[in-house]
């Protein structure tokens, strides 16, 4: 016999939103059948790395809703789907994280029959998620405080290499009484860049810009630096050498406007 009533649990779960750039202007340039061949593969290489990493599909339209027991897992699936599949479709995506209570709302068998999702998920933390996938840059994973506060300082043996976290600022969201706190992760120093907001999502304050530390530059970010104070210290070694000689060249124009200076003051 069929079960008659949804049930309902309260559960404490990482929120994940993902959302495809621009996935309505593929539709319109490339057709339907070529986007929709598009969207399975990405759909099913999504799903490869949410069974890798211990995730559940609640919701899927330009992108899916996601749940997680842990938030370190939802990280690492945040990171690896930004490494791996955004370059293979060439379509960028957005992904915001947030760690919450939400209401799991199992469904009844005869809803489930007529196109209903068999877990609906519930609760402030869902749009939490939301706004905070909504300010999200493309490539960016980003996170809010009550999620950074579960990893921080942790990783497992899948997080990538070289992963760091960023303030990147406090935001206030509509609909939320309290400031969120954002972090954003990632290996790549632009993708730790603070957002900016929207119509729903207001940056109160943070940093404007997100420096990369010594320790944590690449290869490409050192040879830049390198460059960049080199042209410095070869530029005033050539202004150094070259004052004698602008000295002589300049000293009767100089003479000529202290005579002017002179004479209209």
């Amino acid at each position: 016999m069929s079960r008659q009533e949804e049930t309902y649990r309260e559960r404490h779960l990482a929120v994940v939103i993902l959302d495809l750039i621009g996935s309505t202007k593929f539709v319109e340039r490339f057709g339907a059948y070529d986007a929709a061949r598009l969207f399975q593969y990405h759909d099913r290489r999504a799903r490869t790395l949410m069974y890798r990493f211990g995730g559940r599909e609640i919701d899927r339209s330009d992108g899916f809703l996601l749940s997680f027991e842990r938030v370190i897992d939802a990280v690492n699936f945040g990171l690896y789907y930004q490494m791996t599949i955004p370059p293979l479709i060439k379509i960028n995506a957005r992904i915001g994280i947030h760690w919450g209570t939400v209401v799991e709302v199992r469904q009844r068998e005869l809803d489930v029959l007529v196109g209903a999702k068999p877990v609906e998920l519930e609760g402030l933390t869902k749009n939490i998620a939301a706004r905070t996938m909504s300010i999200c840059q493309a490539g960016q994973v980003i996170l809010t405080r009550d999620a950074f506060a579960l990893v921080r300082s942790r990783s497992s043996k899948q997080t990538p290499r070289d992963t760091r976290f960023a303030c990147v600022g406090i935001y206030k969201m509509k609909g939320v009484r309290e400031l969120q706190v954002i972090y954003a992760v990632g290996s790549d120093i632009k993708h730790l860049q603070p957002p900016q907001g929207n119509d729903k999502v207001t940056r109160v304050g943070g940093p404007k810009k997100i420096k990369s530390r010594a320790r944590h530059r690449k290869l490409l970010e050192w040879a830049e630096w390198a460059i960049y104070r080199g042209a410095l210290i070869s530029l005033g070694y050539i202004l150094a050498h070259m004052y004698p000689y602008l000295k002589h060249q300049l000293a009767p124009l100089i003479g000529r406007l202290m005579e002017l200076y002179d004479q209209y003051r």
